[in-house]
């Protein structure tokens, strides 16, 4: 699996195999109404303050947006090496 970085890409291995994420206005849309925030802004704000618990909302919007199933309570099961599922998200933001 190759990442298109113009198109926001990132790998995450996630139980040994890697998983595309990707920064969709779709995921966006999920993190607005997950987190309750009515803007951009206030979704930023939001994450700057983020919790564990948070971090595998904002996994799973991007992992969706990737075109996998991005579901919580798998993905907090699941072998992720947290410093690489930080760096993952944070390069799927800036990109």
């Amino acid at each position: 699996m190759l990442a298109n970085r113009a198109r926001g890409d990132v790998l995450l291995t996630i139980d040994g195999r890697p998983v595309m994420l990707r920064l969709t206005l779709g995921a966006l849309a999920e993190l607005e109404t997950a987190f309750d925030c009515a803007s951009l802004a206030d979704l930023s704000a939001r994450l700057q303050a983020a919790r564990p618990s948070d971090l595998l909302t904002v996994l799973a919007a991007l992992v969706r947006g990737g075109g996998g199933e991005g579901d919580v309570g798998a993905l907090a099961r699941a072998d992720i090496d947290p410093a690489e599922a930080a760096r993952a998200i944070v390069g799927a933001f800036e990109r």
